[in-house]
């Protein structure tokens, strides 16, 4: 999609994180935006903000895990803006915690919303775009995904699973004009856990701005790029490496300050605020 002016997209995690981001690239380049998150206050206000750019932008408060809401959800958008040419998976939680202490409700939201709720979003626009032969899916993972993340297990595998999944959606896809694509992201800066504790990234592991990945969602949509990385420096080699020698990935990882970092945002979250939402 060369050309994004006019496209109608379904955006979820549209109210916080880098959400809004997103969607602001997104009417940047002239396309009408459905926005969905839980929370309806913030997912207006964010829809309010950008119908001063000229798109039509709806918000329909959405729990992705449910899944008669994520029917209303398609049914509503493709009703006000007619057909759903771009869809993007882009609502997300995580857990900073020890994997024997975590909670069993937190696992399940973390592969319910992070994979389950993709699949599912997915597999109902699906026909539609297989028989207009157009159509774009945009799944918003994480490094984690690629190099397991002590501290976020759950959430590495949640997104291991999104990615690998991508992939081979694609592969099924080719030749149908309707295309898939993964961004990956490192840290993002500014919002998140980051935003709640202030803490800064490991100087070695990098970091990404929200904006970056907003950028990164446009690249792949318009080059229809398979998987887009956001991370400064050179990423591919070091992930070349780890499938090489996962050993080697730990050690990279360790001197990259990534465990001991974690350690912290896991003892460091509360009860109350240890999860991040997008």
């Amino acid at each position: 999609m060369k050309d994004l002016k006019g496209k109608n997209a379904v955006l979820t995690g549209g109210s916080q994180g880098i959400g809004p981001y997103i969607a602001r690239a997104l009417a940047s380049e002239g396309v009408n935006l459905v926005l969905a998150a839980r929370s309806a206050d913030k997912l207006e206000s964010v829809a309010k903000e950008l119908t001063k750019l000229g798109t039509r932008v709806i918000a329909i408060p959405t729990d992705i895990t449910d899944e008669p809401q994520r029917v209303v959800l398609l049914k509503r958008a493709a009703a006000e803006l007619g057909q759903i040419d771009i869809l993007v998976n882009n609502a997300g939680v995580v857990y900073y915690s020890r994997f024997s202490r975590q909670e069993k409700a937190e696992m399940v939201q973390d592969i319910e919303i992070n994979l389950m709720a993709p699949l599912f979003l997915t597999r109902e626009v699906l026909p539609d775009m297989l028989e207009r032969g157009t159509g774009h899916i945009v799944n918003i993972a994480s490094l984690a995904g690629k190099k397991g993340i002590p501290y976020e297990a759950v959430y590495s595998a949640s997104k291991a699973g999104l990615i690998e999944w991508s992939n081979a959606l694609r592969l099924e896809l080719e030749g149908t004009g309707v295309d898939v694509s993964v961004v990956c992201p490192v840290y993002v800066s500014k919002v998140g856990m980051f935003a709640v504790h202030g803490l800064p990234a490991p100087r070695l592991a990098g970091s990404s701005t929200p904006e970056g990945v907003a950028n990164a969602v446009i690249k792949a949509l318009k080059k229809n790029l398979q998987e887009v990385l956001v991370r400064p420096g050179p990423t591919r080699p070091l992930y070349a490496l780890n499938a090489l020698s996962p050993r080697l990935g730990n050690l990279i990882l360790k001197i990259m300050g990534v465990p001991e970092f974690q350690r912290k945002m896991a003892d460091s979250a509360s009860s109350k605020d240890k999860s991040s939402t997008g």
